[in-house]
């Protein structure tokens, strides 16, 4: 069970990682505004802010991979204690998007179903 949960939280760190993408290099592409239903003026007026947001999204995927890593290698304490850092920290953001802006819930949910699966699933694993 313990590799399924690895297996989502390295899914959910790639999510993360192509969201970093999004936000802090290519915020002001077609692609990005059309992922983010936004015009070329408000993505110009709110780069800056996206360029931030991007780095805690790579940031929380980094703690991820770290934590599967450590985890993969024996150290299974440290590497439990950052997977569930990250993944519980990216399944939280989704979970106040969700609730502060319902019209965004589908990207709540591609951003949140995810981590928060692979919690569960990695939980479990020490049943």
């Amino acid at each position: 069970m313990i590799i399924a949960g690895l297996i989502l939280a390295a899914l959910a760190a790639a999510v993360h990682v192509f969201i970093f993408y999004l936000e802090s290099v290519a915020w002001t592409s077609p692609r990005a505004r059309a992922v983010f239903g936004s015009d070329e003026e408000s993505a110009i007026a709110t780069r800056e802010l996206a360029f931030n947001q991007g780095f805690y999204n790579l940031f929380l995927a980094i703690l991820a991979v770290v934590g599967i890593i450590a985890t993969a290698t024996g150290a299974a304490t440290v590497g439990m204690t950052l997977l569930f850092a990250g993944l519980g920290s990216m399944a939280a953001a989704a979970a106040v998007l969700a609730i502060s802006s319902p019209e965004k819930r589908s990207a709540a949910a591609k951003q949140g179903l995810v981590p928060a699966a692979a919690v569960v699933v990695l939980a479990l694993s020490f049943l």
